[in-house]
């Protein structure tokens, strides 16, 4: 049995639910795979709990759970204590084979991971912003070194960030597969963000946009803030982490994106904006049946060909993949030189603490396991 050290930043809904997801398959991971996790140390903004021995166990785990879902603070908790210092603590907590795991929202764990890394501990990313800093940092994290031209040949030997893309749905990986066979790749499109595909699906159906942002609102779907999805910033982040998957040497200010309200209402307070809504029904009404008029329709996509990216509402044929896409789930589409001119889908449930949280798990498996 493989004892694995695991340090764990982020206790929001992805990492509580990681816990969780731990402690249910240890039976499965024993049995299947001969490694058992060990949390050594769980981290949030200020806070942390470090056991460093055993690791912690199953019931203080369960625990943590349960009072970070009470909006407690690890600094606070009976065994954590304040923290400032994530370097301090992988280097306190880390053994060889740890595997870090990121589950922030922050791009402020960057130093940590790079020392994980230089520290040849294995690290796992659900969190996407340091993914999408600077092409220099990007290129030390995912020892991308190599070059050929102005092209980054893509490498990952201790590194995982299947689940920045698209929650638990395999499209790193399958992108990955197909730059390492050879096949070229043309073009990616894909509706990353389950939010907006429901607001696209609302449109369709011919409601208002101001009714269907507050269904979305009102059902949680939405950021507290809802411009946080409809600016369409968390979208272009993955459309950058794809392309550099690519080999394409971009920043995110290189992204074209346009959000689905005008900049006029981003100092708005949150009711304001939602009071405002309904001034750009009349936009989104015109936009739908332009496109209906051609057999398309609207989709809020992201765009990755001929060395652009572009992120906003687009029309599409009814009868693509995108076009065909309904409700919160994810689609991306790759076109290749094989796979035309149908391309290959990867489509499924994108979003969710439990599903990202289970293609965290899932990396850190075949990280332990070598596979």
């Amino acid at each position: 049995m493989q004892n694995i050290p695991v340090i764990l930043l982020g206790v929001g809904g992805v990492g509580s639910a990681l816990i969780q997801q731990v402690v249910a398959n240890r039976p499965l991971h024993a049995a299947e795979y001969g490694i058992e996790f060990a949390l050594k140390a769980i981290c949030d903004g200020d806070g942390a709990v470090i056991a460093l021995d055993a690791g912690l166990d199953d019931p203080t785990l369960l625990d943590l759970v349960d009072y970070k879902a009470r909006k407690g603070r690890l600094a606070m908790y009976g065994q954590g204590g304040p923290q400032n210092d994530l370097v301090a603590i992988i280097d306190i907590a880390g053994r060889t084979g740890a595997i870090v795991v990121d589950c922030t929202a922050s791009e402020t764990t960057v130093p940590a991971l790079l020392y994980a890394l230089e520290r040849k501990y294995r690290v796992v990313l659900a969190n996407k912003k340091p993914l999408t800093l600077e092409q220099e940092m990007y290129d030390r994290l995912t020892r991308a070194g190599a070059t050929a031209g102005n092209r980054t040949i893509p490498r990952q030997p201790r590194i995982r960030w299947e689940t920045t893309c698209g929650a638990g749905l395999p499209v790193i990986v399958t992108l990955n597969r197909l730059v390492a066979a050879g096949d070229p790749v043309t073009r990616i499109a894909g509706a990353f963000s389950g939010t907006l595909g429901f607001v696209m699906t609302g449109l369709q159906q011919g409601l208002p946009f101001s009714a269907v942002v507050r269904e979305a609102y009102d059902l949680g779907y939405t950021e507290p803030d809802p411009r946080d999805d409809l600016g369409g910033i968390d979208v272009a982040r993955k459309a950058l982490i794809l392309a550099r998957g690519l080999g394409w040497r971009l920043k995110l200010s290189d992204i074209d994106v346009t959000g689905l309200y005008p900049q006029s209402m981003s100092n708005l307070s949150v009711n304001e904006f939602m009071a405002a809504l309904p001034e750009l029904d009349s936009h989104f009404r015109m936009l739908v049946d332009e496109a209906a008029t051609s057999g398309k329709v609207l989709r809020y996509a992201a765009t990755i060909a001929d060395g652009h990216c572009t992120v906003g509402a687009q029309a599409v044929d009814v009868s693509s993949p995108l076009g065909r896409l309904q409700g919160t789930d994810n689609l991306v589409e790759f076109h290749t030189r094989w796979y035309r001119p149908a391309p290959l889908v990867v489509q499924g449930r994108g979003a969710g603490t439990d599903a990202t949280a289970a293609g965290v798990l899932a990396e850190m498996v075949e990280l332990a396991a070598g596979l």
